[in-house]
């Protein structure tokens, strides 16, 4: 029996620990793959154990009260050390095996990351990968995510990092587009021409559009009568005859390839090298991490390799 109430304690910190850091307890199941009434049932017997409440609980929030926040940072520390002894645990297995659980922006999962799963897990069966896909920041720590791979200039010092292969940015337009409206020749000429932009999720500020000229770099916000904050939708759109708009060439190439959109301002495409790979020092020996870093820096390789012939 004191062994039974010993664990139901650690795994109520282990849940704590989540659901505090994260703001709900379905967030909290999701990244320990149990269920939100579980969690809260953890949760529960916990504060029934302290006597004391953790959480400032209404119908759309979840709070620390001062009691849990001093707790909280404890319980974390806890956290990390589980999942360390998991590390160590993995990493005495040579062959790469468990959860791999990726967190990446949108366009990168969906265009580069998810189609190269299929191949991925042929060459590790044992592996079970959990992609998750979002535009906006996380705490890839308290999560407990393997690898992440985000875009743009990232500092964090709790995390190792590697840079993948860079990407090209162009504008592009449909063909039906094109015929009506003319094709600007230089960016300048621009003005006029309707225009379909990106705004990001994470920061709400509007893509400034690159463009190389001569041996220097300009950034323009043109007016545009569209704004979204997805990639694919900015690129559905363009298909539609809705104008110009920037797009990573990796997204743009399966358009360009069935020509339903054509490039434009090619010549003056900007060359990006701000696609990372980010994964806790805990997961530096994880063999599964390993493999999949590997073939990352590969996949990412071949196609921003092939993408970038589409703006060339």
């Amino acid at each position: 029996m004191k062994e039974q109430m010993a664990f139901e304690r650690l795994t109520g910190l282990i849940a704590f620990a989540r659901a505090g850091s994260m703001g709900s307890y379905t967030a909290a199941a999701r990244s320990l793959s149990i269920s939100p009434s579980a969690v809260s049932k953890s949760v529960q017997r916990l504060e029934q154990h302290l006597g004391i409440s953790l959480f400032t609980r209404t119908t759309r929030s979840l709070t620390l009260t001062p009691e849990g926040r001093e707790l909280h940072e404890r319980a974390l520390r806890l956290l990390r050390d589980a999942e360390e002894i998991e590390q160590a645990a993995m990493t005495a297995r040579s062959e790469p095996s468990g959860t791999l659980r990726i967190a990446a922006a949108l366009p990168i999962g969906v265009h580069v990351i998810a189609p190269a799963l299929p191949a991925f897990r042929k060459l590790y069966p044992k592996v079970t990968v959990d992609l998750r896909l979002n535009d906006q920041m996380v705490d890839i720590i308290e999560q407990g995510i393997d690898i992440a791979v985000r875009i743009g200039d990232l500092a964090d010092s709790r995390l190792l990092s590697r840079r993948l292969a860079p990407h090209r940015l162009c504008a592009f337009a449909s063909p039906a587009y094109l015929a009506a409206r003319g094709t600007p020749m230089h960016p300048d000429e621009l003005e006029g021409h309707d225009t379909v932009n990106l705004r990001y999720q994470s920061t709400g500020q509007a893509l400034r559009w690159p463009f190389r000229i001569g041996d220097r770099v300009i950034e323009i916000v043109p007016p545009s009568g569209v704004v979204v904050d997805v990639s694919d939708a900015l690129v559905a759109t363009l298909v539609a005859g809705g104008g110009i708009g920037i797009s990573a060439t990796f997204i743009a190439a399966p358009y360009v390839a069935r020509g339903e959109l054509v490039p434009v301002l090619s010549e003056f495409a900007v060359e990006r090298h701000n696609i990372t790979a980010l994964w806790p020092e805990s997961r530096r020996t994880n063999p599964a991490v390993r493999a999949f870093l590997a073939r990352l820096q590969e996949v990412f390789q071949e196609r921003m390799t092939a993408a970038a012939r589409v703006s060339s």
